[in-house]
């Protein structure tokens, strides 16, 4: 009987935890999303506008780093 418990116990607790890191995972993105939001567009502004300064410098390209 101990045996059987523990199984429906582990069953339940498996999907329960599931569900727990699932609602605190969605939390956690939704509080980061606008701050990744803004890097993404400064990195995004900052690519285009160094692009855009050297052609119209007829340059070569920039090294990225990464």
């Amino acid at each position: 009987m101990v045996h059987r418990v523990m199984q429906r116990v582990d069953v339940a607790l498996d999907q329960r935890l599931r569900d727990a890191i699932a609602t605190v995972v969605q939390e956690q993105t939704r509080s980061v999303l606008p701050r990744l939001r803004e890097e993404i567009e400064s990195v995004v502004r900052h690519a285009v506008y160094e692009a855009v300064a050297d052609e119209l410098a007829g340059g070569q390209p920039t090294p990225t780093k990464g």
